[in-house]
């Protein structure tokens, strides 16, 4: 066998098995690394290259090789698993670097991080000052987490006493200008569903470049053409107008009515439906 046509299919070879292996060891391994994951990535990847260019007859020990370091590495994720004494050893505890705006000098020198590296660290955290943070800890991964001080955390709904409505995961159900059907049918809706809701705003399929559709039924559409202005959804702002407009229709029946009985009526049809928009509501506006 050629010497080009060898090595070409130990390359494929030696792909195929790192592959593999990655895909055994987990989404860890491309991520964020620990020491041993660190040390693990560097070995592998040199064995399957020297596999793929070794010309000596024994070149599939490099296989046998890339198979044990790929069994280790298995063997210590799950040890990591099981046992947090296992984790604290191999992968080392976080350590804090910041305290109530106070930088631990200490700890800094323990990691080897200068405070340039330290700033541009918690900068990546949307803080620009250290009296701003509270609590800044460097993970076992490098990766530094930041804690802002109460005063200095973002407003939220529920610090403003406002209740909202859940929202789950968008579905994509156009890419490429193309309908995606899975997506489609996972939340209940069909082609004939799209269409209508594309003839409303008066796109086609073809032109839409992104289309999502969200909790609430809702469909979101980017166009291929960035000139042409697509309305927002108003689904949820014409119910909550429909419910109160019944509620207005009720009260002036309630107020226009001579009948007694019928003015009960309606005034206890309003306080139902009052108490149905306040739960509805936080459902029908953004």
């Amino acid at each position: 066998m050629p010497d080009w046509l060898e090595i070409t299919l130990r390359t494929l070879l030696s792909v195929v098995a790192l592959f593999l292996i990655t895909k055994l060891l987990g989404k860890r391994q491309i991520s964020q690394l620990s020491f041993f994951e660190y040390i693990t990535g560097i070995t592998i990847g040199s064995l399957a290259a020297y596999t793929s260019l070794d010309m000596e007859d024994k070149w599939y020990l490099g296989l046998v090789a890339l198979g044990v370091w790929g069994a280790v590495s298995f063997g210590i994720e799950f040890l990591q698993i099981k046992s947090k004494k296992a984790r604290n050893f191999i992968d080392s505890r976080g350590t804090v670097l910041i305290k109530e705006g106070k930088v631990l000098e200490d700890n800094l020198k323990k990691e080897r991080i200068s405070t340039d590296e330290l700033l541009e660290k918690i900068r990546g955290k949307n803080a620009f000052k250290v009296a701003d943070v509270e609590f800044a800890v460097m993970e076992p991964s490098g990766d530094v987490n930041v804690l802002l001080t109460r005063e200095n955390l973002p407003l939220t709904p529920k610090h403003l006493g406002i209740k909202v409505g859940p929202e789950q995961e968008p579905q994509t159900v156009i890419m490429d200008g193309k309908i995606m059907d899975e997506p489609l049918a996972t939340i209940g809706l069909n082609r004939n569903w799209l269409n209508c809701e594309l003839d409303k705003i008066g796109v086609t399929v073809e032109n839409v470049f992104l289309g999502q559709v969200d909790s609430y039924q809702q469909l979101y559409v980017d166009l291929y053409d960035d000139q042409i202005k697509v309305p927002a959804p108003k689904v949820k702002a014409t119910l909550y107008a429909s419910l109160k407009k019944c509620e207005a229709d009720l009260e002036l029946f309630g107020l226009a009515t001579q009948d007694e009985e019928a003015k009960k009526m309606y005034e206890q049809c309003v306080k139902e439906l009052q108490s149905i928009l306040a739960d509805v509501k936080p459902l029908l506006h953004h």
